[in-house]
């Protein structure tokens, strides 16, 4: 399984500022608090793109949601379901080291970028790499809970938390204009984007994020059949369950 990403997806990223020295050296000791369980927010479904001065927009990438808690120089990746990816155990030990010394949880997708950097999700499902995990929200960060905070300050600790030349975990960028932003991902034939409440907290209860899918996304096309052929492979053959016996 190979690691390694170094594709920007669209929207150029600025360079995160390197840490001051003197946030390395007071840097909470680690602190002891043991790392929450988190749901993570769920996509509403919209049919269009729009603009609206409170909402931010970023393409939705063609992958796997996942969660990943990072401690102690370790990292877990956990599918929606709560379930750990241990195919991509090479990638998480990947993000552990490029994270070492924090404490945090974030939000994202795990990807597989083609030489264009789009991402090839039947490649994904192979498990045929380079991967990489796209990180877009920060939710816990060195004992602090951040679920509370608005989005775009998560996003602007996010931001800072990822390494200036990342190679495992990357920050997914934002814009102000949704219609712009998918005009763009339907020329490149990806799979859509993602609106989001700019000011809103972390609520999975009641989402505040939107997404608008790509009608016309080539790698959607058969995507039912693929799953369906998979599962056969898969099957197994279930003994029938014994006859009830009545009771007396």
């Amino acid at each position: 399984m190979r690691l390694g990403c170094r594709h920007k997806f669209l929207i150029p990223r600025s360079q995160s500022l390197a840490p001051e020295q003197s946030v390395l050296t007071t840097r909470l000791k680690q602190s002891c608090v043991s790392l929450p369980s988190v749901t993570p927010m769920p996509l509403a479904r919209f049919d269009a793109p729009f603009e609206h001065p409170d909402w931010i927009f970023e393409p939705k990438l063609d992958g796997f949601r996942a969660v990943a808690y990072v401690e102690s120089g370790t990292c877990r990746l956990v599918s929606r379901n709560r379930n750990a990816f241990k195919t991509f155990e090479p990638l998480a030990q990947a993000i552990g080291q490029e994270l070492a010394g924090r404490s945090a949880i974030l939000d994202g997708e795990i990807v597989r970028p083609g030489p264009d950097g789009r991402p090839m999700f039947y490649e994904l499902m192979r498990r045929r790499g380079p991967f990489c995990f796209y990180a877009f929200d920060l939710v816990w960060l060195d004992g602090r809970d951040l679920r509370d905070r608005p989005l775009l300050e998560r996003k602007s600790l996010l931001r800072k938390l990822v390494p200036r030349h990342p190679k495992s975990v990357l920050y997914v960028e934002h814009v102000a204009t949704g219609t712009d932003l998918f005009r763009v991902i339907c020329d490149r034939d990806m799979e859509g984007i993602v609106a989001k409440q700019a000011n809103a907290r972390y609520t999975p209860e009641a989402t505040t994020w939107v997404k608008i899918k790509n009608r016309q996304y080539s790698q959607a096309v058969g995507r039912e059949d693929f799953f369906d052929r998979r599962k056969a492979r898969e099957s197994i053959a279930v003994p029938s369950a014994p006859e009830p016996v009545r009771a007396c």
